[in-house]
C-alpha cells in the first residue's frame, strides 16, 4: 500500500529483456537505504518488487502483463520516474490509500499555466473517468492528486509548487501518458451500485444520478 506521496524522482539506468518481460533497474538514490529484496515500490505509480540490488540501484521484474497496461514499457535508459516506498502500517496518511494498481493510461490533453496556476487535463478512457469524482483523489503517475472535475473521457488535476518540484509531472507536454490508478473506494461503490442494478434493486441508481442529487 501507498499513499501517493512521491519520495524520490530516480533515474532509469537501463532497460533490459528478461524472462516474460524486462528487467527495469532504477538509481533509488536515498530511497536505496535500507530497502530490501522483496520490497515494494511504485514506480511512476506501478506497484514493482524489488528483485536486485547494487548500491543505490534497484532492479525490478516487469511481466509482460504489466508492460501492455502501464507506461513502464515505454522507459528508456535516462527516463525518470516517480518513486514511493510501500507504507508502513503506523505511517502518516499524508495522501490517500493507493494500491499501486494502475487502472489504465491517460494522456495529456491540455496545460494551464495561467495566473500563476499549473493545471492539467487528461484524456482517459470512460471506465476511468466513470469511477471518479469532483474533489475526489486520483493518482496519475503515482502521485496523490485532487480531481478539479471530471467529465466524460476526461479529468482535471491542478499541482502545487511542491508537487512541481518533487515529481515528474511538471516535465510533461501534452501527449504524454501516465498511468492512472483511481480511488479505491470509488471502485467498490462503482462495483456494489452495479450488482444492485443487476439484481434488480438499485431501484435505476447509477454515478450519474449520485452526482446529480449532489451525493458524488
Amino acid at each position: 500500500m501507498f499513499t501517493g506521496i512521491v519520495r524520490h524522482v530516480g533515474a532509469v539506468r537501463s532497460v533490459g529483456a528478461a524472462a516474460g518481460g524486462s528487467r527495469l533497474t532504477v538509481d533509488a538514490g536515498p530511497l536505496a537505504e535500507g530497502l530490501q529484496l522483496g520490497d515494494s515500490v511504485a514506480v511512476d505509480g506501478a506497484c514493482l518488487t524489488v528483485a536486485a540490488l547494487a548500491g543505490a540501484a534497484a532492479g525490478f521484474d516487469v511481466i509482460a502483463e504489466t508492460l501492455s497496461r502501464t507506461t513502464l514499457g515505454d522507459l528508456r535508459a535516462g527516463s525518470r520516474v516517480n518513486l514511493e516506498r510501500a507504507c508502513r502500517l503506523n505511517d502518516a496518511l499524508d495522501g490517500h490509500l493507493v494500491q499501486g494498481h494502475v487502472d489504465g493510461v491517460a494522456a495529456i490533453r491540455r496545460t494551464d499555466r495561467s495566473g500563476g496556476r499549473w493545471a492539467l487535463e487528461l484524456a482517459a478512457p470512460a471506465d476511468l473517468t466513470d469511477e471518479m469524482v469532483p474533489k475526489g483523489s486520483v493518482a496519475p503517475a503515482g502521485v496523490s492528486l485532487t480531481l478539479t472535475h471530471v467529465g466524460d473521457g476526461a479529468f482535471g488535476v491542478a499541482l502545487i509548487p511542491t508537487t512541481l518540484r518533487e515529481t515528474t509531472l511538471a516535465s510533461l507536454d501534452v501527449g504524454a501518458k501516465v498511468n492512472v490508478e483511481t480511488d479505491v473506494i470509488g471502485k467498490y461503490v462503482r462495483k456494489y451500485l452495479g450488482q444492485l442494478s443487476a439484481a434488480g434493486r438499485g431501484g435505476g441508481l447509477t454515478i450519474a444520478k449520485l452526482r446529480e442529487a449532489g451525493f458524488a
